[in-house]
């Protein structure tokens, strides 16, 4: 009988979807058990040893001793594969062989061969780890109830060790009931998209919501449509042209009404500073230290970057940390030729025994050198804060970085936060938020199958600056300005400050007309002249135009219908004049629907075959510098749910590698691009000065970084 074991637990397999029920006594298997079954209407497979072991010491043959072990192994087995031909699409086992190896090893430091090898064998679609949150009960068969966290460890590690998909199930009767049913919801999903149990846990650990990735799937198989364009927005089509005057007005009148206003300043800062590095790696690699000059590698290279980088070295604001830190590594240093000097310098700033700044984020890096001081962006974030983001004397920063950085960016903060409070004479708070796990995405290979590592695992990649809608939507605020971790400069605070005042009052002055109608339209006493004036300031204020046939609906689906228009979240965008600086720009774009509206549209987004397209892109005036102040609340101060206006169809399919083998990868819809394709927008022409961004290492040399 015993020699059959593993050859009867292998001729159980099925079409059927299989639970085991895993977990030391009393932790309320065979309730989850019994629930389940009800709830899904189906069998359950009862545990053979309770009636096997019962009979046993009614008929005087004493309690259960090793020789046990494997009959209640067959007996366990045999009972579930009768049941699992009467499954109804779903059986659970309030037990296996798994709980009867454990036990036996358990219990008596031993476990027939026979049996090991067919609880190894014996696959389950997933496990359901019991906890020990429940009271224990004696029911006249089992052991105390002292040391159950240690045996509840045990069964865990079992499952652990023989790789078994597990959840552990939590919480009362209704709790777990309510868990399982959601799980085995999604693991039945996910296996009918072809993934197996061991994909469905790292998903389920992830996060990611099993029909976001249908969805992923979806836009890889059929693409992703390109943006139409229209017309580049340009200056009084599109883009407002503000008046000094103007820009001044605005500016105060931000002033004037900021103390009702709650402010704060939402910056992306996880970024790594990888690619302001670039050729300076590319050199350390590619490099002949021993038979060529730097020189000649410029040469060779055509590298006008490296040769800007060197002949502007010393006026970098790590210079001086760098060139001591070699002095000490090289007690020669003085008497190297410059070609060793120079190359040893570049080795030193990238490595990780010592700066190892290419692998760190940009935001904490020296970009600026002051007379008493040496500042990260973190740093100049905090100071503009300061300046345009307080009211009532408080000011609020809000930084999404990556977990594992944190620690490096309150360093910085703790250090400067007290002297730029004392100077503003505001208090400044600063949190931060991590991009969510579940935003990730699941990686393909060119036939839009999933994409594993070399351990035959999914490959997950980060959604995106799209994922940070998620930590926006989190944000309670008024008045949200948004700037890039990059995008500081060292001479200009005070300008760049007051155009962002005056971007902001643009905002509250529209919020303020917008409230003011949608409490009209929600009244009895709205007009079709009060229409029309809605009608013209929609077209005028946010180039908005609604056709002929509106004025032929009745007047409360007009009503409806501006309603709708109007309640929505407000972005005014800054731009600058395009001076072909890579990245995206604002354009008219055709909807799904036929209307045009503004977009900010990135060049990835435009199909660049269309000789038609590529020459409105080319026409484009003004560039994005992602500078945006937002309206987060409605005119009944509540927040807007800002995932209600992600145009979901918007969002980026790339190739990138994982260990040298090519991948696609989907990218959600951009923050400001099609995570705010909904919104109400305005684009304002402002400066090019408040546009000084970091992209490569030699912009510090640029003279917006270089002290004046």
């Amino acid at each position: 009988m015993e020699e059959n074991l593993e050859q009867l637990a292998k001729s159980g397999a099925s079409p059927i979807i299989k639970i085991a029920i895993f977990g030391p006594e009393s932790t309320g298997k065979t309730t989850l058990a019994t629930q389940l079954a009800e709830y899904y209407k189906t069998v359950w497979v009862p545990e053979f040893a309770r009636d096997y072991l019962q009979e046993k010491l009614d008929s005087g043959r004493g309690i259960c001793d090793i020789d046990d072990m494997l009959p209640i192994a067959y007996g366990q087995t045999k009972l579930e594969n009768e049941s699992a031909l009467i499954a109804n699409r779903y059986l659970f086992c309030d037990t296996n062989l798994m709980v009867t190896k454990v036990f036996s090893e358990l219990y008596y430091n031993f476990c027939d061969s026979l049996l090991d090898k067919a609880a190894r064998a014996h696959q389950y679609d997933l496990f359901f780890l019991t906890d020990i949150d429940v009271p224990w009960e004696d029911d006249g068969l089992r052991d105390s109830p002292e040391g159950r966290e240690t045996v509840f460890e045990v069964f865990k590690q079992s499952l652990i060790d023989n790789k078994k998909p597990f959840i552990t199930i939590s919480g009362d009767k209704e709790t777990r009931l309510k868990k399982a049913v959601s799980i085995i919801e999604d693991l039945t999903m996910a296996l009918q998209m072809g993934f197996t149990s061991l994909d469905f846990l790292q998903i389920y650990e992830h996060g990611i919501p099993l029909k976001n990735i249908q969805k992923q799937f979806n836009i890889y198989s059929k693409g992703i449509s390109k943006s139409v364009l229209v017309n580049p927005a340009t200056l009084n089509n599109g883009i407002l042209k503000l008046s000094d005057s103007e820009f001044e007005k605005k500016a105060n009148f931000f002033d004037d009404n900021k103390s009702k206003l709650k402010l704060k300043k939402f910056v992306p800062a996880s970024g790594a500073a990888t690619r302001m590095f670039t050729f300076l790696r590319t050199f350390l690699n590619e490099y002949d230290f021993e038979n060529e000059s730097v020189n000649a590698y410029i040469n060779r290279k055509k590298d006008t970057e490296l040769a800007l980088f060197i002949i502007g070295m010393d006026k970098f604001p790590f210079f001086e940390a760098v060139d001591k830190k070699l002095k000490e590594v090289y007690p020669d240093f003085n008497t190297l030729s410059r070609d060793h000097k120079n190359y040893y310098f570049i080795k030193t700033l990238l490595s990780p025994e010592y700066f190892d700044y290419a692998n760190k984020p940009k935001g904490i890096l020296p970009f600026h050198k002051y007379i008493t001081h040496i500042a990260a962006p973190i740093q100049e974030h905090l100071n503009e804060c300061a300046f345009y983001g307080t009211s009532n004397n408080e000011s609020n920063l809000h930084l999404t970085v990556s977990e594992n950085h944190q620690a490096q960016f309150e360093e910085i903060v703790e250090n400067v936060k007290g002297e730029i409070e004392a100077k503003s004479n505001s208090k400044i708070s600063v949190s931060y938020s991590y991009q969510k796990k579940e935003t990730d995405t699941v990686a393909v290979d060119f036939e839009n199958m999933p994409f594993r590592n070399e351990k035959g695992m999914l490959v997950f990649r980060p959604g995106g600056h799209g994922a940070l809608i998620e930590n926006l939507n989190a944000i309670e605020a008024d008045v949200v300005f948004v700037k890039n971790i990059d995008n500081v400069s060292q001479n200009s605070i005070k300008r760049i400050s007051f155009y962002k005042k005056a971007l902001a009052g643009v905002l509250i002055e529209l919020q303020h007309q917008i409230f003011d109608y949608l409490k009209v339209l929600d009244s009895s006493e709205i007009t079709s002249e009060k229409i029309n004036e809605i009608l013209v300031f929609l077209k005028k204020q946010l180039s908005i135009e609604f056709n002929d046939d509106f004025h032929k609906f009745k007047l409360k689906n007009q009503i409806s219908k501006l309603k709708e228009t109007l309640n929505k979240p407000i972005r005014v965008c800054g731009m600058v004049k395009n001076e072909g600086e890579p990245g995206g720009g604002p354009f008219w774009v055709m909807g799904a629907d036929g209307k045009q509206t503004l977009q900010i549209v990135e060049t990835s987004q435009i199909d660049l075959n269309n000789p038609e397209q590529v020459k409105i892109l080319s026409n484009a005036t003004h560039f994005n510098p992602v500078d945006l102040v937002c309206g987060l609340k409605n005119y009944q101060n509540e927040k807007f749910d800002l995932k209600e206006f992600v145009d979901q169809t918007s969002g980026f399919i790339v190739h990138k590698t994982s260990t040298g083998i090519n991948l696609k990868a989907y990218e959600l819809p951009g923050l400001w691009n099609g995570a705010m394709a909904n919104w109400l927008t305005v684009f304002v022409e402002v400066p090019l000065f408040t546009f000084s961004p970091v992209k490569t290492v030699n912009d510090l040399l640029k003279p917006a970084h270089q002290s004046s």
